[in-house]
């Protein structure tokens, strides 16, 4: 079985698209998650990207893909060194390198500027490799 750490962005373009995570692989992610991917949506319909009803509908759709949440107190403190080693002031970032590190096998983002920020941090996989 392969782990895959998720972030939001990955999460979202699983939703959008309806794409169906192959049963051989198991997603990760931190605590987090959901609110994120709720606060991305409600963003895209205060820009007007989306409207109300596309965005609940995708966040109903992104809930139901099973994602283990985690956020132990060992996957925080490698977070708080993750943030101190990559010079990043944020720790949210951080904690999707973390949790990667200590139990997934690759990050899955459609995030450009955290990929090309974790370009030989973390082994990165596509949504591709989802399937």
């Amino acid at each position: 079985m392969t782990k895959f750490v998720v972030d939001a962005s990955a999460v979202l373009h699983l939703a959008a698209e309806g794409i169906t995570v192959g049963a051989e692989h198991e997603l990760l992610a931190p605590t987090f998650l959901r609110s994120q991917v709720m606060s991305n949506l409600h963003e895209a319909v205060q820009r007007g990207e989306l409207s109300d009803e596309v965005a609940r509908e995708r966040l109903a759709q992104a809930n139901k893909i099973k994602v283990r949440m985690l956020g132990d107190a060992p996957m925080r403190r490698r977070a708080w060194e993750v943030a101190d080693r990559l010079g990043w002031w944020e720790t949210l970032g951080a904690e999707y390198v973390a949790l990667t590190e200590l139990q997934g096998d690759a990050l899955v983002t459609l995030d450009g500027d955290f990929a090309r920020a974790l370009d030989g941090v973390v082994t990165l996989a596509s949504v591709d490799d989802l399937r």
